[in-house]
């Protein structure tokens, strides 16, 4: 898999802002500059204490009910010099949620120090929440890898194999059969959680699909936007190979393969390719299978442990 150069992720604050519908009470000139690069989230009630000590600037920070009456309870000078203190600090934005009433002094001192500074309705833990989960997925750690991604009966199935050895029109016969296409060519991998990764396409060729001899088609306008998803979880990595003969393919199942992705281990087979096989039926079989292994259901550990009794009943 070939890794995208730049480690380092950052989304533009005015995503955060429309996304979220923040109310700006004052933002600088220069918007096209304030950026976010983490997804952590900062509730910053000991630093307006004094308390500064392993304070994450580089984090957004809310203010909330606890925030907002702590401030409140103080006098204009000594609420203007926590907060001076506060805005000194290089933070992505602050926000103050809840419908709280923005302090003027908290105005005065975003402008001073060219913090961004918005307000919301939405309460504070439900938000924090939805920024944690959006900003997770936004910056999360990525590489980028040849191949197709589609979904096959609620399964993310990413396609691997040499150029030219039949990704896209195994991709093709599948929406026909009525799966959807994520990625053709070039898929993005986002890695979401310690446990999940997030296939899309490229922005530029998203829902275009290339068959050699034809050329490149719009698999949205072609077979309607059914046909289409924008991301999906990969569930399991199909890697297509020339059948080759004499080599020993598996025949039972029995031996679990996994293909690590950004450090984690995803299931997955190996498929060889020959004339006369269907890719598409055997990857619908492959997806279904993977769908009830997850579910607690294995057919060849089911298949061998009766063969193992019956061996056992004729050796007794």
């Amino acid at each position: 898999m070939n890794k995208i150069v730049d480690e380092k992720y950052s989304i533009p604050l005015k995503s955060v802002e429309t996304e979220f519908n923040l109310e700006p009470v004052w933002v600088p000139e220069n918007m096209d500059d304030c950026i976010v690069e983490r997804a952590d989230i900062s509730r910053p009630g000991l630093p307006l204490a004094g308390f500064y000590e392993n304070f994450e600037e580089t984090r957004l920070q809310l203010i909330g009910y606890m925030e907002h009456s702590y401030l409140e309870n103080l006098s204009s000078e000594d609420r203007i010099k926590t907060l001076d203190r506060f805005f000194s600090h290089n933070m992505p934005a602050v926000i103050v949620t809840s419908g709280l009433k923005v302090f003027s002094e908290m105005k005065e001192m975003a402008s001073k120090h060219k913090i961004p500074l918005y307000s919301t309705e939405k309460p504070t833990s439900p938000l924090m929440a939805a920024l944690i989960g959006s900003l997770s997925v936004s910056l999360a750690e990525r590489i980028t890898t040849h191949g197709v991604f589609v979904e096959v009966y609620g399964e993310g199935v990413l396609i691997l194999g040499d150029s030219g050895i039949g990704k896209s029109e195994t991709a093709i016969e599948l929406i026909k059969r009525g799966h959807r296409l994520i990625a053709d060519d070039s898929v993005e991998i986002k890695k979401t959680s310690a446990k999940a990764l997030v296939g899309s396409a490229p922005e530029l060729i998203r829902h275009y699909i290339e068959l050699r001899g034809i050329g490149v088609v719009d698999v949205r306008r072609l077979f309607g936007m059914g046909s289409i998803k924008l991301s999906e979880k990969i569930d399991m990595v199909i890697n297509l190979e020339l059948w080759e003969q004499g080599k020993l393919y598996e025949r039972m199942g029995l031996d679990e393969e996994y293909t690590e992705i950004l450090g984690i281990q995803v299931p997955s087979i190996t498929i060889p390719v020959k004339p006369g096989r269907n890719l598409a039926v055997i990857i619908e079989i492959a997806a279904m299978n993977n769908r009830q292994k997850k579910m607690g259901y294995n057919t060849a550990l089911e298949l061998a442990n009766k063969l193992a009794a019956l061996y056992d009943s004729k050796n007794k």
